[in-house]
Parts: structure tokens; sequence; C-alpha cells
């Protein structure tokens, strides 16, 4: 075991602090990675608050995290595809049983004994639970580490471990998109990702926001389209004409008046997690054989293919880059919507605590 510094938080109402965490040593098939960059994930606001606590009870203290980008400063004996110096990332499972059906699909993140990089049991014992990215270096096995192209400006890599993965994989799994027509619901962390991905498999991209200040910045980031949700004008006329779209919106909302978007056999695909159940019209979809489904992160083989994806395409996410010690600020204003659009922590803030 060895000594990391990190920022954690004591209880649901405490404020973020400087701390001390234990890491283990790296085992043979384990990289060691000094962090250079963390995003913020609104997941990290509900695990830190303890806002999924029926579902995800937090264990305290919570170093949160599951973005981070940063460079190999250590290999096992037996890592082949990492060495000292290599710029990586780690999302949000650190490990998996690599034997159910899913880890034999290369969906390890459907795995029943998945480890989340932060507030999963610690099998290898260095803490209750694991410890997430804010903190100054972490140890992974090698199968969730992760190569990160070298063309990209790293503080804009490290949220596509979240965000990124979590609007890549429905949209690249939903099939050939060329010529499509794709929605997006909500301008934010998922949304604007949303927007730049489908724009680069060649879609034609429309978003859908409640806010009419958005319409700007929605086309800067390539939309070709904006429906203000709320304009009934607006959704008429462009109702029934949609091949997929993506909601990525958290909070309650009416999904039949997406739904209602959809042409015959189009999918809306939900990546957002209100905390209420959403009321379903039936109708919705019977008329049109339309459906709905849901999509979780990505395996760590679509995770790469993600994040090639970016280099080829130069797409980072758009991110303020903060120090550590303003976490707490950036917390407030998230809760606030107040960024554009992700909070990226330049983690060499850490070293003068």
């Amino acid at each position: 075991m060895y000594k990391a510094k990190a920022y954690s938080v004591a209880s649901a109402t405490s404020p973020f602090a400087s701390a001390t965490i234990q890491r283990r040593e790296a085992t043979e098939r384990d990289v060691q990675i000094e962090i250079l960059y963390c995003g913020i994930c609104h997941s990290d606001l509900h695990t830190v608050r303890d806002e999924w606590n029926s579902i995800m009870p937090t264990v305290y203290p919570c170093v949160p995290g599951h973005e981070i980008v940063g460079r190999v400063t250590k290999v096992g004996s037996a890592v082949t595809k990492f060495k000292a110096g290599d710029v990586v990332g780690v999302g949000c499972l650190v490990d998996s049983d690599n034997d159910c059906p899913s880890c034999r699909a290369d969906l390890e993140q459907f795995c029943h004994n998945a480890t989340f990089t932060y507030n999963s049991p610690d099998k290898h014992g260095a803490g209750p639970v694991t410890y997430g990215g804010y903190s100054e270096s972490i140890v992974v096995d090698e199968h969730f580490v992760l190569r990160v192209p070298g063309n990209l400006k790293l503080a804009g890599v490290a949220p596509l471990l979240c965000a990124g993965i979590t609007t890549y994989s429905p949209i690249r799994r939903w099939g050939d998109l060329k010529g499509k027509k794709v929605g997006i619901v909500g301008l934010g962390g998922l949304g604007h990702m949303g927007v730049k991905f489908a724009r680069a498999f060649g879609a034609h991209v429309v978003v859908f926001t409640t806010s009419p200040k958005k319409r700007e910045d929605a086309l800067r980031l390539g939309a070709h389209e904006v429906i203000v949700s709320t304009n009934q004008d607006e959704m008429a006329r462009q109702a029934g004409t949609f091949n997929f779209i993506l909601d990525t919106i958290a909070a309650e909302h009416d999904i039949n008046a997406y739904i209602n978007m959809l042409g015959l056999e189009g999918n809306i695909t939900l990546v957002g997690a209100p905390e209420k159940p959403l009321p379903l019209l039936s109708f919705a979809l019977l008329f049109g054989r339309k459906s709905i489904s849901g999509s979780l992160i990505g395996g760590l083989k679509e995770t790469q293919e993600m994040l090639d994806f970016c280099g080829e395409h130069n797409i980072t996410s758009d991110v303020e880059v903060i120090p550590i010690q303003k976490v707490n600020e950036a917390y407030e204003r998230l809760v606030k919507s107040d960024v554009k659009y992700r909070f990226s922590i330049d983690m060499a803030s850490l070293k003068g605590e």
C-alpha cells in the first residue's frame, strides 16, 4: 500500500476537503497512473450527496471521479499494452469478473460483479470501497485502462470517459445514421457530446431545448436545427419525422412529446435518469411501431473505439478547467447548470496541498 493525496467528503452534507487515501501497490497485471485531469460528472454529485441511497448508498469517506486522464508511472510484470510515460484514460469501471456472458460480449458495464471506479467494494482491500479520480494517482488492472489519442487536448478528453461513451454508444448502436434525422433532447454535459457525435456520423442533427438562448450554441456545436420544445408550433411542424432521438434529460419531463416526434419504427433512447418514473402513453408507441430503450456507458472495447473515433474527428468535450480547490463551488454551479459543458479538474493543483 502507499498513500496518495485526494479530495474527499465525510458525509452527504460535508464539503470536499483535502485528505490522504490508501492505494494498493501495482500487481503484475496493474497499471499505476499519475492523474492529470478528472472530469466532474453529475453522478459524482448524486453519489457525494447520497441521492441514490435506495439503489447504491454512498460509503464515506467518498472520493468520486470516473473521468480520468493520466500518465502511466509504473506497470506490472505481466502488463503488455502499456508502458511508463503513456497517456491513458480510466472510465467508470476498474474491474469485472471477466467470465460472465456480459463480459464475454465486451459489455463489462452489465457484469453483476463489476467494480465501479468509486464507491464499490474494494476487493483489493485498500479501503472499504474504491476511491476515484479526485486524487493524484490510481492503480487499475490493464484491461480497464484505455489508450488516449495523442492529438487531443487532455482536459477535454477526461469527460469522454463517461459523457462521451454514454452518448456515443447508443448513437453508434443505432446503425448507419448518414442522412438520417437525429434529435438530441437537452444541451448539457451529455447533450453537447451527443450533438458532436451525431454530426460526425453524418446525421441531420436537431437539438430540442427549453431555452431559446441555447440556439446559437447548439448550432455552433454542430446542430443543423434547434427546436424550442415549449413551442407547440415548432414541435408540431416536425412531428413524426425523426429516425432516432437521444434523450439526455435527468429531470422530470414529458417523454410522450418526444416519442410523438419519431417516424415509423423510430427509437428514443434514454441516457438520463430522472428520479421519478416517467408516465408513458402506450398509443405513442403503438402507432408507428416505435420503441423506447435505455443505455448505460459502454464496454471497454467500445470505449476504446469511441476514443479512437474522437482522435480521428478531433472531438473533445467543451470544458471549464478548474483547480481542485474550487470543487465545492463547481458542485454548486453544477446544480444550477452553470457550466459549458463539463468541469475538468487540473489535478496538478493537488500538489500544493
